[in-house]
C-alpha cells in the first residue's frame, strides 16, 4: 500500500502544487491539507479528474486543536476533516483544510460536490460552530433549537450553560441555568495487603 500511496502522493503534489500546504503518509494513510482559499476548486479536481476519480465522501468532521498535544498547539484553531474514497482506484485520502478566522469558523460547503456532506456539515456547524458557505440548509441537527454554544468545542463547560425541565405549572418545557454543582469524584479503592498474591487466593 505504501508504493500506491507514494505514488498518489506524487501526482497530488504535481498537480496541485502550492495549493497543498502540506501532504503526509502515516499509519498507511495520506493526509493533505490545504488552504481554505483553495479547498472548493481542490476537491472538485479530486472527484472530476480520472487520475484522482474520488467518487465518494465518506466522512467530514470539524476537530478543535486549541487542545491538542497538551495546550502547545500553535497554528488556527478548528479544520474540517474529510476522507474521501475512489473505488476506480482503491485508495483513500484524508483533505484537512483550516478555517481563517478562529472567532467566526468558516470554509465552503462540498454538498454540490458530495451529497453526503449534508448531514456531516450540518453536524459540524452544530458541535464545533463550523460555518459552510454554500450550504443549503445549515442548521443544527444534534442539539436542541434553543441550545446555546457549541458543544464538542474544547472550551464549552462539561456541565453546560442551562438545563431544562419539564414545568407542570406552565404545562411546558423550561430553560434555567444548571443547578449542578461543580464537584471532583476520586473513587475510593480498598485492597487487602495481600490482593494479587497468588498464595492468598
Amino acid at each position: 500500500m505504501s508504493a500506491k500511496l507514494d505514488a498518489l502522493c506524487q501526482k497530488l503534489q504535481e498537480r496541485f502544487g502550492d495549493a497543498l500546504q502540506s501532504t503526509k503518509i502515516a499509519l498507511n494513510e495520506l493526509t493533505v491539507e490545504v488552504a481554505a482559499g483553495d479547498y472548493y476548486a481542490t476537491m472538485q479536481a479530486l472527484r472530476d479528474e480520472k487520475e484522482f476519480s474520488f467518487e465518494e465522501l465518506i466522512d467530514l468532521c470539524g476537530v478543535d486543536y486549541s487542545t491538542y498535544g497538551d495546550g502547545a498547539w500553535v497554528g488556527k484553531r478548528y479544520a474540517t476533516v474529510v476522507h474521501l474514497l475512489s473505488i476506480a482506484h482503491n485508495v483513500r485520502l484524508r483533505v484537512r483544510v483550516f478555517a481563517e478566522d478562529d472567532e467566526f469558523p468558516v470554509t465552503d460547503s462540498v454538498t454540490t460536490l458530495w451529497s453526503s456532506a449534508n448531514w456531516f456539515e450540518r453536524e459540524s456547524f452544530d458541535l464545533f460552530g463550523i460555518a459552510y458557505t454554500g450550504h443549503h440548509d445549515l442548521r443544527r441537527l444534534l442539539t436542541d433549537y434553543g441550545f446555546i454554544g457549541h458543544p464538542f468545542r474544547k472550551d464549552f463547560p462539561i456541565t453546560g450553560h442551562v438545563e431544562m425541565r419539564y414545568d407542570p405549572d406552565q404545562g411546558r418545557v423550561v430553560y434555567q441555568p444548571v443547578t449542578i454543582a461543580p464537584r471532583e469524584n476520586t473513587p475510593r479503592i480498598v485492597r487487602e495487603d495481600t490482593y494479587g498474591d497468588p498464595k492468598h487466593g
